[in-house]
C-alpha cells in the first residue's frame, strides 16, 4: 500500500510520500514513490504513484524517455500544467489498457511552468484528473483516511510552508501507526513558488530526529488532551 499527500498553497507546495511496497508480508519492500523533472529556470514537476508498482513504474519509465524526443509532447515541452495532466493522464490511461484491467494506479502531479501559478491535480486511473484549489489545497492518494483528519483541521491556503510540512508529517505518522503497508523511509519535498528549481528534497528515517521528535510530542500531546477531557455527563 501507499500514502502520499501534496499540498498546494500561497506560497508553495508540499510533497511526503512513504516509500513501503508489498504483496503480502512475508514480502516487503521500499521503492520511491515522489519524482522530480526539471528544467532550470522555466519548470518544476513532482509526480507522486500509488497503485500497482508495475504500472506506475511503467507510466514513469515512458515519460522519461519522451523527454528527449523532439517528435512527441513531453513533460519538458508542454506549454502549461494543465496539458501536462492530459499527458500523464492519456499516458496512464494506455500503460492500464496495455497491461490489463485488473490493475490500477492513481498518481498526483504538482509544480509550476513559467508563467503560471504552481498547480496540483490528481490524475485517475481512467485518464481524468481534478485540481486542486484555494478551498482545496491538497491531495491525498493510496491509504488516506488515516492522516486525513488532522489536515483537514489545520490545512488552509494560506499555512505557511514550514507550518504545512509538519501538518504532512503528523498526517504520515497517524497513517503508520494505524496500517503497516505505509512505511519510513519518508521523501518529503518542499517547493518555494517562481523558483523552478528542484526545492528542498529530505529522505526521513526512523532515526531522523526532527521526525522522532514531532512524532513523541504529538502522541504526548494527544494523551494529555484526552486526559483533560471532563467528565462523562450522559
Amino acid at each position: 500500500m501507499t500514502y502520499c499527500v501534496a499540498m498546494r498553497l500561497s506560497s508553495g507546495m508540499i510533497f511526503v510520500s512513504d516509500t513501503r511496497t508489498n504483496a503480502g508480508v512475508d514480502h516487503i519492500s521500499s521503492f520511491r514513490k515522489l519524482h522530480v523533472f526539471q528544467q532550470d529556470d522555466e519548470r518544476t514537476l513532482v509526480l507522486q504513484s500509488a497503485g500497482n508498482l508495475a504500472t506506475t513504474q511503467s507510466v514513469l519509465s515512458l515519460l522519461r524517455r519522451d523527454c528527449g524526443s523532439a517528435e512527441k509532447a513531453n513533460l519538458m515541452s508542454c506549454s502549461n500544467m494543465y496539458d501536462v495532466a492530459l499527458l500523464v493522464g492519456d499516458m496512464l490511461r494506455d500503460v492500464l489498457k496495455r497491461d490489463g484491467e485488473e490493475f490500477s494506479g492513481t498518481l498526483l502531479l504538482g509544480g509550476q511552468i513559467k508563467g503560471e501559478e504552481p498547480r496540483l491535480f490528481q490524475i485517475y486511473p481512467q485518464g481524468n484528473f481534478i485540481e486542486a484549489s484555494v478551498d482545496t489545497p491538497y491531495f491525498q492518494i493510496g491509504e488516506s483516511k488515516y492522516g486525513k483528519p488532522i489536515i483537514d483541521r489545520v490545512l488552509r491556503y494560506d499555512t505557511p510552508l514550514d507550518q504545512a510540512m509538519q501538518c504532512a508529517l503528523i498526517s504520515m505518522d497517524s497513517t503508520l501507526a494505524s496500517n503497516i503497508s505505509v512505511g519510513l523511509p519518508l521523501d518529503v519535498m518542499f517547493y518555494h513558488s517562481d523558483t523552478f528549481s528542484d526545492g528542498e528534497q529530505y529522505h526521513i528515517t526512523e532515526q531522523h530526529p526532527y521526525y522522532s521528535q514531532i512524532r513523541q510530542l504529538w502522541s504526548k500531546g494527544l494523551l494529555s488532551v484526552f486526559s483533560q477531557l471532563p467528565p462523562l455527563q450522559l
